[in-house]
């Protein structure tokens, strides 16, 4: 079984037989940057900082995904939310193409209804499903049920690149966006962008996170966190949920390049399992 994913999902390599990532692309006017491995993000995140145009985001194509999907029979596919991105209709469309020419192959194109950390979840228990010998279908059901049970909450610093992507309302983001004041929030179940609230200072930020999982319904299973350039709030963040989950699975991660676009400097994300 191969395991797909566009590059929303933070990672670049998963420790299992057959796993790729697609990459996502950011223009401006002048340039363009592409989210694979060879990114300098520090690059572009200097560059965005000081660019005062237009700047957006590219989905795969329907050719892209074709490449992902060559050469397999069984493929899962995630991708970043529908609603933020047309990946996932891509994804489904060279599905739909792929099954065309190769009638055998079962193809499960997942919308992650999220992205970053909480694709990194989905990812995971697709593996660990996958390793468990688990058939085809039941792989299917079992991990659309998973995302039932998973909550994604973030802490941005700026919404510049969101505003400017028309992500949010650019006066909102101007309004919410202070001097040390983080913007709360939570990836919606429609999988849209919904902030809840402020923080003031990462202490802050780091102690309303947790009280956000825990109003989620996580117990100390498996949580992933993601940061741009921001490793000390991560891990001040980790520490937390150890603290009252010595046992807790806890993984921290940088994001890779669309992420980080989305995120801007100091941007945190805590995905985790919920009941």
């Amino acid at each position: 079984m191969r395991l797909i994913a566009d590059s929303s999902c933070d990672l670049y390599t998963l420790d299992m037989d057959d796993f790729q990532t697609v990459p996502l692309k950011i223009y401006t006017d002048e340039k363009s940057f592409t989210d694979d491995p060879s990114m300098d993000i520090r690059k572009m995140l200097d560059y965005l900082a000081s660019y005062r145009g237009r700047s957006y985001t590219s989905c795969p194509s329907v050719n892209d995904w074709l490449a992902a999907y060559e050469g397999a029979s069984e493929i899962f596919v995630s991708t970043v939310t529908s609603s933020l991105s047309g990946s996932y209709n891509s994804a489904m469309s060279a599905a739909e193409i792929y099954k065309e020419e190769h009638p055998d192959a079962k193809i499960s194109v997942i919308d992650s209804l999220s992205t970053g950390a909480e694709e990194v979840l989905l990812l995971l228990n697709l593996k660990e499903l996958i390793e468990a010998g688990e058939p085809f279908e039941s792989i299917d059901v079992r991990a659309r049920d998973y995302l039932k049970h998973t909550r994604l909450f973030f802490s941005f610093f700026s919404l510049h690149n969101l505003a400017q992507n028309g992500r949010i309302n650019k006066a909102a983001a101007a309004a919410l966006c202070v001097l040390n004041i983080s913007v709360i929030g939570t990836a919606s179940e429609e999988g849209k962008i919904s902030v809840t609230g402020k923080a003031r200072g990462e202490k802050k930020a780091v102690k309303t996170l947790y009280q956000e999982t825990v109003k989620a319904g996580y117990k100390g299973g498996r949580a992933v966190i993601t940061h741009v350039e921001n490793e000390a709030m991560a891990a001040a963040l980790k520490n937390t949920v150890l603290e009252n989950y010595p046992d807790a699975d806890v993984q921290i991660l940088p994001a890779r390049g669309l992420c980080s676009y989305y995120m801007e400097r100091r941007g945190v994300v805590i995905s985790c399992e919920t009941e």
